[in-house]
């Protein structure tokens, strides 16, 4: 059975599928709104501001 992807203790229950409790389902969600899984990225001031501009 395959366990909580935040706690990595309990398996995951089919209410909050895939982690164990609401409480690990929100520790997931706040990560996801503080930024905590921001891709990294090229900073956009390499790109020109007209569409149609060569760089």
């Amino acid at each position: 059975m395959a366990t909580c992807p935040i706690c990595r203790r309990a398996p995951a229950t089919p209410k909050y599928k895939p982690f164990c409790s609401k409480r690990c389902a929100d520790i997931d969600l706040q990560r996801w709104f503080t930024g905590g899984y921001a891709i990294p990225a090229e900073p956009a001031d390499d790109l020109p501001d007209d569409p149609g501009e060569e760089v």
